[in-house]
């Protein structure tokens, strides 16, 4: 279970987040999920500087040994509305250093397909991962479709359009069928907007995180 918290300051997530949530209310659901047994539960923040990056050895703190793994995620030009800015960006080299001058860490060997860089506490406190899509792109790694609810299959959380399955699934087409669809759509994906970021134009109508998720 994934949990989107980027501050533990109310002003701070309202700001990051754009929405009416109460910080309250998130921990209350993260406490209620792991009562449930609905684990592993990971807690994504976005990193944003001058917003919410003197927040990071907070929530480090706050979640070191509580059971739950916290990543911290480098601020992305995901769809068009954010007004992204590469100044903004906090490198997960620099989070990483800032949260083991508080609570030391030491790397994880991550399992193939994995987008988090792994540390653990050396005091067994847990882990955090480290997700470093600006700084250090792992698009060659990328093992991660993505189906929004119109049944339009993304290729990458950066994609421009989308592959319709809609159509598949209301004609009635056999698992087969669709499964090899969805083998042959992957097969010719040519995604590298990541490792290719710095030398493109400005991409406009980039597909928005609330359609297609994290």
């Amino acid at each position: 279970m994934t949990v989107s918290l980027d501050a533990l300051d109310e002003a701070t997530f309202a700001r990051m987040s754009g929405t009416g949530a109460r910080v309250a209310d998130v921990l209350a659901g993260i406490a209620a999920a792991r009562e449930a047994g609905l684990g592993p539960v990971k807690i994504n923040m976005v990193v944003r500087r001058g917003v919410n990056d003197g927040c990071i050895e907070e929530m480090a703190r706050h979640f070191h040994g509580s059971g739950a793994t916290l990543r911290f995620i480098e601020y992305m030009d995901v769809g068009s509305c954010n007004r992204w800015s590469r100044a903004e960006v906090v490198s997960g080299e620099e989070i990483v250093r800032r949260v083991g001058a508080v609570l030391p860490l030491e790397p994880v060997a991550a399992p193939a397909g994995e987008v988090a860089t792994r540390f653990r506490y050396r005091d067994g406190g847990g882990e955090i991962g480290v997700i470093t899509s600006v700084s250090r792109p792992f698009c060659g790694d990328c093992v991660r479709g993505r189906l929004a609810a119109d049944g339009s299959f993304y290729t990458c959380l950066f994609a421009t359009s989308g592959h319709d399955l809609r159509a598949l699934v209301r004609g009635g087409a056999p698992a087969e069928a669709i499964a090899d669809r969805l083998a042959a759509i992957w097969a010719a994906r040519s995604d590298r907007y990541s490792e290719l970021r710095a030398s493109l134009p400005v991409v406009s109508g980039k597909v928005e995180m609330s359609r297609v998720g994290g």
